[in-house]
This record gives structure tokens, sequence and C-alpha cells, in this order.
């Protein structure tokens, strides 16, 4: 069941950058250190672990730019977590999505959330969703990874653009 549904006139909106864009691994080593992180992307939750980082919580799909990769899926799925498979369809937040999302925060062990669909929108239900003190990340292609600080200010922007993605109860 689709818990929102991104309509097209936000698809520019959330095409925006947030956050701090960091391209260089000393400056992501002194933002996230002692923090909380949920990462969203594949490359970006490798990236995170050949750096030693193991974050909280990962979000995965196995692609790359909208492209399904084998070689992905294989480095990922030998790192040890505690793994939650969940649907959720491209331009949508499931209730499956978000309530394993609550969980793994909730949760005493690293978790890696592993979507059959895609999990563009996931960093938004992150973000709403995360305790005091987290980071979420994510992956901007070409770019480098967007570190967002979780602040109470962030939550309220993050939650003005879920008021505004269509609610879909029962599809």
């Amino acid at each position: 069941m689709d818990l929102y549904k991104l309509p097209e006139e936000l698809r520019e909106e959330l095409k925006r950058s947030r956050g701090k864009v960091v391209t260089n691994s000393k400056e992501l080593d002194s933002l996230v250190k002692a923090k909380t992180i949920a990462v969203v992307g594949d490359i970006a939750t490798l990236e995170l672990y050949r750096r030693g980082i193991a974050p909280k919580l990962a979000v995965v799909d196995f692609k790359s730019k909208r492209e399904s990769s084998e070689k992905l899926k294989s480095e990922i799925s030998k790192i040890y977590c505690r793994v939650r498979k969940v649907k959720n369809p491209a331009g949508t937040i499931t209730s499956e999505l978000w309530d394993s999302i609550k969980e793994a925060y909730c949760s005493s062990e690293n978790t890696r959330i592993e979507i059959d669909g895609e999990e563009d929108l996931a960093s938004l239900a992150c973000i709403a969703l995360a305790p005091k003190n987290t980071f979420v990340l994510y992956g901007l292609p070409e770019k480098g990874l967007a570190v967002i600080e979780v602040t109470e200010k962030e939550k309220k922007l993050v939650n003005k653009i879920l008021k505004e993605m269509e609610k879909q109860h029962g599809s």
C-alpha cells in the first residue's frame, strides 16, 4: 500500500540537493563522526563501508543511476547487518518502507533495507523519522554525497513536502 505518492509538480522541487555536498573523505569523516547515520543509495552505502563507517540504516535497491547491477548486489550483500526486504515502486513511499525505517531506528542492530522497486524518496522518510543527532546521506551522481543534519527545521520542511504528496490509502 502506498502511503505517499509524488505528484508531478513536486518532482523539480525534490531534484534540488539539500544539505551539504561533500566531495572528499576528510570532510565526510569529520561531519559524521559520533552521529547516527542513515544512508540512501547503493554507491553511497558502499562508500561509507569502505571508509569504515557503519550506518545505523542503509536503504538500497541494487541500482545505480536507475540501472540494476548484480555487482552492486553482490558487494552490498556481503555487508553483515540485519536485513529487511520491502516493496516500494518509484515515486512512492509505501507503508512497508515507512514502517521498516521506523523499526530500523529503534533497533539495536544496524539495518539494511533492500527495496524491490526504487529508493528514490526514502531519504524523505529517513529524515521525517530520524531521532536527534542523525545525519541522512544520499548520493548525488557526478557531484558527491549530500549530507543532511536532521534538525527540527529540516523535519518541518520534509513534513511539508510529505503533506503535499498525495495520500494513496488502499492502493
